[in-house]
Order: C-alpha cells, then sequence, then structure tokens
C-alpha cells in the first residue's frame, strides 16, 4: 500500500492543477465519482503530474494506449519538455490525437512491444525519464488523492468499485480509503474477455487468460504486471468480470440518467455496481471515448 503522508503530499503537490471532482447520485444505492470531468478527462493527470513534478526537469516517456499519454503529455507541456509515448498500435484515434494536440510525440508498436515496454519500464528506441503508467509510486500516490476527496466528500462510504487496467487507480485509492476507514471493501471491475485480476482472484494466483480486445481499451488487459498481484491482495476485496454488453448497457445509463458521457473504462465501475446490492461509489475513470463508438453503443438496443 502506498503511505497515506505521500498521498496527502501528492495532494498538496497538484492541487493547482487537478480538479476535485463531484460525487452524485446515479440513483438511492449508487452515487459516481466524476474523474471524467479532470482537464484531459480522466484521472490520469492526477499521478502523472504528481510522477513529473517530483522529479528532475527532462524529458519525459510513457507507455499509454491513450490517458496516461494525455496525463504526461499535459504534465510535459506544462514543464516545459518533450513527452514520447509508446503506444499500442490498437489504440483508439480519438486518445492518440488528443495526445498530439497536447504536443506528445507518439510512437506506435504491436501491442506486445508495447506491454513489453511497461514491464522493462522503457523502451529501446525511446529516450527519457520513464514514468510507468501503474507501476510507479508517485503514480499510485497521485491516484489515492481520490480516496482522500471520497472519505471527505462520502458520508457513508460502504463500497468503492474501481475499474481495473493495471491496479495503480485501485492501490492508489485503496491506500488512502482503507487507511483512514478500514472498514471499507473496494471491489474491481474488468472487462470479461480481459480480466486477469479475476483469475487470478478465483485461481489464488496469476494465471494466463483467454484475452480479447474490445471498446474497453482502458481497463483489463493480457496478464497482471509483475509487481500488481501482491498488490492486489493487499487492496482488493473481490474482483468482477463484467460482460461487454453489461459494459455498453452502462454506457448509455451514464448518458441517458446522469447525463455523463464515460469510456468503456469509465463505465465498468456502474456496471458491476448494478449487479450489487450494496451502497457503491462508482469510479467513473474517464470520458475520452471515439464519437463513432458512443453514437454505436447509444443506438443499440438496451438490455
Amino acid at each position: 500500500m502506498i503511505a497515506l503522508d505521500e498521498i496527502r503530499a501528492a495532494r498538496e503537490r497538484i492541487a493547482d492543477a487537478v480538479l476535485r471532482t463531484p460525487v452524485v447520485s446515479f440513483d438511492e444505492r449508487i452515487r459516481l465519482k466524476l474523474e471524467c470531468l479532470q482537464p484531459i478527462g480522466s484521472f490520469k493527470l492526477r499521478g502523472a503530474l504528481n510522477a513529473v513534478r517530483s522529479g528532475p526537469r527532462e524529458d519525459l516517456v510513457t507507455a499509454s494506449a491513450g490517458n496516461m499519454a494525455q496525463g504526461v503529455a499535459w504534465a510535459a507541456r506544462e514543464t516545459g519538455v518533450r513527452a514520447r509515448i509508446v503506444a499500442p498500435d490498437t489504440a483508439p484515434r480519438a486518445k492518440l490525437d488528443a495526445v498530439e494536440r497536447l504536443g506528445g510525440e507518439v510512437l506506435l508498436v504491436p501491442h506486445e512491444v508495447w506491454w513489453q515496454t511497461m514491464v522493462d519500464r522503457g523502451h529501446p528506441d525511446v529516450e527519457g525519464r520513464f514514468i510507468h503508467p501503474v507501476e510507479d509510486e508517485l503514480v499510485m500516490a497521485g491516484n489515492g488523492t481520490i480516496g482522500l476527496e471520497l472519505v471527505e466528500d462520502v458520508a457513508e462510504l460502504d463500497t468503492v468499485v474501481v475499474p481495473w487496467g493495471g491496479g495503480g487507480l485501485t492501490v492508489g485509492i485503496a491506500s488512502a480509503v482503507k487507511a483512514l476507514l478500514p472498514g471499507v471493501r473496494v471491489v474491481t471491475a474488468e472487462p470479461e474477455t480481459a480480466a486477469p485480476l479475476a483469475a487470478a482472484f478465483r485461481a489464488g494466483e496469476p494465471v494466463e487468460i483467454d484475452y480479447g480486445p474490445s471498446f474497453v481499451d482502458g481497463a483489463g488487459g493480457r496478464a497482471l504486471l509483475p509487481t500488481m498481484w501482491e498488490r492486489a491482495r493487499e487492496a482488493v476485496d473481490e474482483a468482477v468480470a463484467v460482460p461487454i454488453g453489461e459494459v455498453e448497457e452502462a454506457v448509455r445509463l451514464l448518458a441517458s440518467r446522469a447525463q455523463v458521457v464515460a469510456e468503456g473504462a469509465g463505465a465498468l465501475a456502474l456496471a458491476a455496481a448494478l449487479r450489487r446490492t450494496d451502497n457503491c461509489v462508482c469510479i467513473v475513470s474517464g470520458g475520452n471515448i471515439d464519437p463513432a463508438v458512443l453514437a454505436r453503443i447509444l443506438t443499440l438496443t438496451s438490455l
């Protein structure tokens, strides 16, 4: 877990640039923490900015399918350095366009190379200080500022549902929440076609999964990153794999009932919460969905 003092220090470090996002009601049981309202449309600005502001002023590198790339590019532009992004060639064009508008330089690589860049913490052809999108403790501390806000803003906090991509968001939030309110449950949500954490919880250890890509590009994956299983066992109370159709329905419900535009990862937590009966706060992690994908989902017949 990340030390509470580090998370509090992160809040001071990034407070001038990061929005304290609202918590709004979806229904009488479910509330939504709207990280999709951040300046880059994603929670990733919190961790990226904390990591960049904590280190030397030099060119930056990250590996990202879109949202962390935007966070690092935003922070690099503020600092006056270059941002180079190693991205999978399956990354959504809308997210890559946003990275380039922020001044980031994108290198597209096969998915396996992108994954290895995260494992290796760098790419041999790209120089600069590597900001790991998940395993960097400064990134997780920045993410943990969401947990501080939840504890302060939600009167009765029972269960927090968090989309699991690599795990940095979950570990950060859980570190803050469980330090201050140990009885709160942390539940993760992954797309059913790419749910290595749910599979590991069932097996009691990381296992190979049958991976299938989907429009939920910001969560799930082929496998767990090497250091994240032990962190997950400490931070997570339950891991849920959600069918893709239910994630699409959550995107529609967020748009129609809450007037919130969410990407697939951003809708995952609501999709998982709709399967539950307890009081939940869902982390709507981002809203950077390709307009064509959103249009397709909104015109589908509801479940």
